[in-house]
């Protein structure tokens, strides 16, 4: 693996691992199921769509411009991944902020 990307299942990989520890922390709170974890749960998803049209973007014009080299495969577990990690990030810092 010296001088080559990691393989792109390992993507998805790290997301899930943040994904639980993310999960960890908002596990007290969820299961309180009032106003304010239901409006976390809202934005989280907001937030997390409309990163998923930035991402989309930049790597349709990356693509499309040959500044990276990526099959199809792996650009899915890239976006995957982003997402993944993008939802909970998203909803620990709503969490701390509300």
């Amino acid at each position: 693996m010296t001088k080559s990307a990691p393989n792109s299942e390992t993507y998805t990989l790290l997301s899930l691992a943040v994904m639980s520890f993310c999960l960890s922390y908002l596990a007290p709170q969820y299961g309180q199921k009032d106003e304010r974890i239901r409006m976390i749960r809202e934005k989280g998803m907001f937030f997390s769509g409309l990163a998923f049209l930035i991402y989309s973007f930049l790597l349709t014009t990356t693509l499309s411009l040959d500044l990276i080299f990526l099959t199809a495969i792996e650009a899915i577990n890239v976006l995957i991944a982003l997402m993944i990690s993008t939802l909970f990030i998203s909803m620990v810092v709503l969490a701390k902020r509300y």
